[in-house]
């Protein structure tokens, strides 16, 4: 889209939008930083609704995408889909403003899961921060949601993995058994 489609789409003029954007890139940037606050803002309300165990936040993670993604006209992550869209601009700063987001997404995954006492919580969210945008994009190509419930299985092994390992007890009568 240009300038001059913006300004009409806006109803202001073209000298409007430069006295306040430099530029579409910064125009772009500035949207963008809006868009990332918002979804952040979601992000830490949906956030507070993961609790409890690490298998917990995994359902509600992935069960929320699922949901998510069956809204009309869903067109998944507009910060990924918008650095696709720049994938030859390295410097743009709206990929910035979207690393900057996925990041932030990222380490607020990693609190929850600490929080729910996932050993090595960072590497762990960053895998299943990989399998959720997975989903979207598979979901967002194929148009099925069931994407979102293989994510979710993979990510529970992913936690199921980082559980502690009880000790063999030695029973009354010699025998060893797990618990």
């Amino acid at each position: 889209m240009s300038m001059d489609e913006i300004a009409v789409a806006t109803t202001v003029t073209k000298r409007t939008l430069y006295y306040h954007f430099k530029s579409k890139d910064h125009l772009l940037a500035a949207v963008l930083e809006a868009q990332h606050e918002l979804a952040l803002r979601a992000f830490k309300t949906f956030g507070d609704r993961l609790s409890g165990s690490p298998e917990a936040i995994i359902e509600g993670l992935f069960r929320e995408l699922a949901v998510w993604s069956d809204r009309p006209r869903w067109a998944g992550s507009g910060f990924t889909r918008l650095v696709v869209e720049l994938a030859d601009l390295p410097g743009h700063p709206a990929r910035a403003i979207a690393r900057r987001h996925k990041a932030l997404l990222e380490g607020q995954l990693a609190e929850l899961l600490a929080k729910a006492g996932v050993r090595r919580a960072r590497e762990r969210a960053r895998e299943i921060w990989l399998l959720s945008e997975g989903a979207i994009s598979m979901i967002l190509v194929h148009g099925d949601r069931s994407y979102a419930e293989a994510a979710a299985r993979v990510a529970r092994m992913l936690i199921a993995k980082d559980k502690p390992v009880r000790k063999a007890l030695t029973s009354r009568r010699g025998r060893q058994h797990s618990t």
